[in-house]
């Protein structure tokens, strides 16, 4: 538990100090957003804003996860060290596509087919390695498993490990894409980034308390390395909460694709690692509203020759165009997002009371 705590508070206070570096350093290299022109007017102003700020929600991350491990004398655990190598990895992917963004001065980066190749390679290294008897630890337990989960696996059948591995690639492409999408205006997917990676350190802790190693009985959970993982669940919560300082409205630094891909990706490693897969569509709710509102659009206004649902997509632009207030937006985003997480928690808990 100690761990836990130096992870988050390591990497809040790495976080809001680095990200006031990076805002300077940023300026004056000129690294600033480009804009879409068929956005909303009002973003126009903030053409120039400092991006790639999800570099330092990365570099506090791991700097707080290796930190903490060297205070408390803990080497790193197959599961934190394969959940970094995503969380890093999808960073990467990300950050090329900011950084040809700046070099090219426009507001798209990397072509849509060089993106999903780089996701694709992350993700599927991802999944062989998550379910690789080279990393099952004395309880014969891989990080990931074969079996579909909700709250945790659905032991009925195993999926072949070719299935498997689509569909951790599935899920980390669409949810590294989903929080993509909604990271739109000022502090919207840091503030939910917040919220959803909290409640998993809380399912973390908790999954390590009630392990099958430490107290067997029909309720326990075969997860490996869960308290390994809070630990990098806090770090990455306490690197979004002070980056959210710098990034609230008005911004004065965006975390770019390199942050929003990262985190993404990090939120399907959770759900996969810890056998909350499908717990996922309640813990990221808004992420998943947001996809869907892209998704629909796009497929009525083919269907229907040049007619809309929405104003504009992602949905968040929609409420902007009706006249809301960023800021309006953002806090109801974010209320909706705590009322998703808090269902999610009391599922998570009201399984646990049920079967005990």
């Amino acid at each position: 538990m100690r761990a836990v705590l130096l992870g988050g508070g390591l990497a809040l206070l790495i976080s809001l100090l680095g990200t006031r570096v990076a805002i300077s350093l940023f300026t004056t290299w000129g690294y600033g957003q480009e804009i879409r022109d068929d956005g909303p007017t009002t973003h126009h102003t903030k053409r120039g804003t400092p991006t790639m700020g999800g570099v330092v929600i990365i570099a506090a991350t791991v700097i707080a996860y290796f930190a903490a491990k060297l205070i408390t004398h803990r080497m790193p655990s197959a599961s934190a060290l394969l959940l970094l190598f995503l969380f890093v990895g999808m960073g990467l992917v990300g950050f090329l596509d900011d950084f040809i963004k700046i070099v090219k001065q426009r507001s798209l980066g990397l072509r849509s087919k060089a993106k999903m190749v780089g996701q694709t390679v992350i993700g599927v290294v991802f999944g062989i390695l998550a379910i690789s008897p080279a990393l099952e630890d004395d309880r014969q337990r891989t990080p990931a498993s074969l079996h579909v989960s909700f709250i945790r696996d659905f032991d009925s059948f195993a999926l072949p490990a070719v299935l498997v591995i689509l569909l951790i690639w599935l899920i980390i492409t669409g949810t590294s894409n989903a929080v993509n999408l909604t990271d739109g205006l000022d502090g919207l997917a840091t503030g939910a980034c917040v919220m959803v990676f909290g409640a998993y350190t809380l399912v973390n802790i908790w999954q390590n308390n009630q392990s099958c190693r430490i107290s067997p009985s029909v309720t326990c959970y075969e997860v490996r390395d869960p308290l390994d993982l809070a630990v990098i669940a806090a770090a990455i919560t306490g690197a979004c909460f002070g980056f959210l300082w710098w990034n609230a409205s008005p911004a004065a630094i965006f975390m770019g694709d390199t942050g929003s891909l990262s985190l993404g990706a990090a939120l399907a490693g959770f759900a996969i690692l810890t056998r909350t897969e499908l717990l996922l569509i309640l813990f990221g709710g808004l992420f998943l509203v947001e996809t869907l509102s892209v998704m629909l659009q796009v497929g009525f206004f083919k269907l229907s020759k040049g007619k809309r649902i929405f104003r504009m997509a992602p949905l968040h632009h929609h409420f902007e165009m009706l006249g809301w207030e960023q800021v309006t937006v953002v806090i109801r985003f974010w209320i909706i997002t705590g009322l998703a997480v808090a269902t999610g928690l009391g599922v998570f808990y009201a399984e646990w009371v049920a079967g005990s």
